[in-house]
């Protein structure tokens, strides 16, 4: 009897054994046909579907991460915090962000005339890039072109559907639009669309100004007729469609084409270079007369003059790592601050605690921040120093050294602006934001200096030498 019961224990060992290894083996079998098929075609995605929401059906877990962008959290130096807002018949908006411009009031004087002076809120994540723009106040200062829409909403159908087919012919109409009139063509903020093929799910750029601004930066380098989308590497790519916005740029021309300045370099000296080239400025300050420039969220040139570019990281890799989703690895398109998802953006590379990591980033930014400072107080002090020279016509009274000292204005508030207009506070490539505030605090002194020199020949009361 007993010999009956070890073998009847010893088949059911058998049995239990052999239904563990085959859930084991069924499930190895599951994982692996989930990997190969990274999604399932649920609906039909052309070049022309737009709504994400769509896309979202076939690919559920990036469209979830994407959604996550409307998240607002704050990090020391950057993200943003909900401030709760009043709705208007004008700005229906419940939450806003933070208003930088009472954080730091030194920015209403570097921009005073400008639109930016009337409002620059801290920037929000990727659902709020078209409302937030529609709604800024600076729509009430300016008219701004339908230029504005490139780096703030969908434009790819847009740009299509303007120029009969062609991006390019579309693209120059879209910019010369005026923006109230053409943002009622568009829907959404930037979508799957702009970035991916509806086809491959390949990254491809759609964006003409960034496709001419490189073949320009590419000229400079010897490289002909640069085809970005066929000559490109995939870890280029990976930065390249982060780059389509998160660059400097102006509208050249009385039709507002959008042109990104990279004809000399992606250095901030040697696009300031091609500005000082071109004679185009922005806009006459209202406290100096000086004719001065606006830098823009210059990221993707800041960003390659780092050790994290020379190193082959991509902006994807650190913005929107991959994450593990079952038995997929998907990139995750919750694009925020690595500061906020230290695991996987940054000791996926780096073997050090979380708490080490963040602290090296915060030392780096606290060290910037000082240098801004400091900067920043000397730039202040130079305009302030100007003002008594405001109402002077130097094309009347052929003021040489006048005309140079406002220049020094405009070279020292660029440089500076695209330092504090670049939204890593210093971490992209610390030592080149040091050489450029440097450099701006430089364009101070000879400012001053030359400053001097007409004080001092107002008190002889000797005429000024056009030389």
């Amino acid at each position: 009897m007993k010999g009956i019961n070890n073998k009847l224990l010893l088949a059911a060992g058998i049995f239990l054994g052999t239904l563990v290894i085959a859930a084991v083996v069924v499930n190895i079998f599951e994982r692996k046909q989930e990997g190969k098929n990274p999604f399932y075609r649920v609906v039909e995605i052309t070049d022309d579907t737009e709504d994400p929401a769509i896309w979202g059906k076939n690919f559920p877990h990036q469209y979830d991460s994407y959604l996550k962008t409307a998240d607002m959290v704050r990090t020391k130096y950057g993200g943003s915090e909900a401030v709760p807002h009043i709705p208007t018949e004008k700005d229906p908006r419940g939450v806003v962000s933070q208003q930088k411009l009472d954080e730091d009031p030194r920015l209403k004087t570097m921009w005073m005339g400008y639109a930016f002076s009337a409002d620059f809120r801290e920037e929000r994540g990727h659902a709020y890039m078209l409302a937030d723009q529609i709604l800024t106040e600076r729509q009430n200062v300016v008219k701004q072109p339908g230029a504005c829409l490139n780096c703030h909403a969908s434009t790819y159908n847009l740009m299509k559907n303007l120029g009969a087919g062609d991006i390019h012919k579309g693209f120059y109409e879209m910019n010369k639009i005026p923006y109230k009139e053409v943002v009622q063509k568009v829907k959404h903020p930037v979508s799957c669309i702009d970035c991916h093929d509806s086809q491959t799910m390949a990254l491809r750029i759609t964006r003409p100004a960034f496709i001419e601004g490189m073949k320009a930066f590419k000229l400079r380098q010897g490289i002909k007729e640069y085809d970005i989308n066929k000559m490109a590497t995939r870890q280029e790519m990976r930065s390249f469609v982060c780059g389509q916005c998160h660059v400097e740029y102006y509208f050249k021309g009385p039709d507002k084409q959008l042109t990104f300045p990279w004809h000399n370099g992606l250095k901030a000296d040697q696009i300031l270079s091609y500005y000082q080239e071109n004679k185009h400025k922005d806009w006459v300050h209202k406290e100096t007369s000086a004719p001065v420039l606006k830098a823009q969220h210059p990221e993707f040139e800041m960003f390659n003059q780092g050790t994290h570019a020379k190193a082959g990281v991509s902006c994807v890799d650190c913005h929107m790592p991959f994450q593990r989703v079952g038995a997929m690895k998907v990139t995750d398109h919750h694009v925020r601050s690595p500061l906020l998802n230290i695991n996987r953006a940054c000791q996926t590379c780096h073997n050090v605690p979380e708490k080490d990591l963040k602290d090296r980033v915060e030392t780096i930014q606290d060290r910037h921040m000082q240098l801004r400072n400091v900067a920043f107080d000397a730039l202040v002090d130079y305009i302030n120093n100007l003002k008594e020279y405001k109402d002077e016509d130097t094309e009347k009274t052929g003021n040489k050294k006048l005309i140079e000292a406002r220049d020094f204005q405009r070279q020292a508030q660029f440089l500076f602006d695209f330092v504090e207009a670049e939204n890593s506070s210093g971490f992209h490539a610390p030592q080149e934001a040091a050489r450029i505030l440097g450099l701006s605090i430089d364009n101070v002194r000879k400012g001053q200096k030359k400053l001097q020199e007409v004080k001092d020949e107002n008190k002889k009361g000797k005429p000024v030498e056009n030389k």
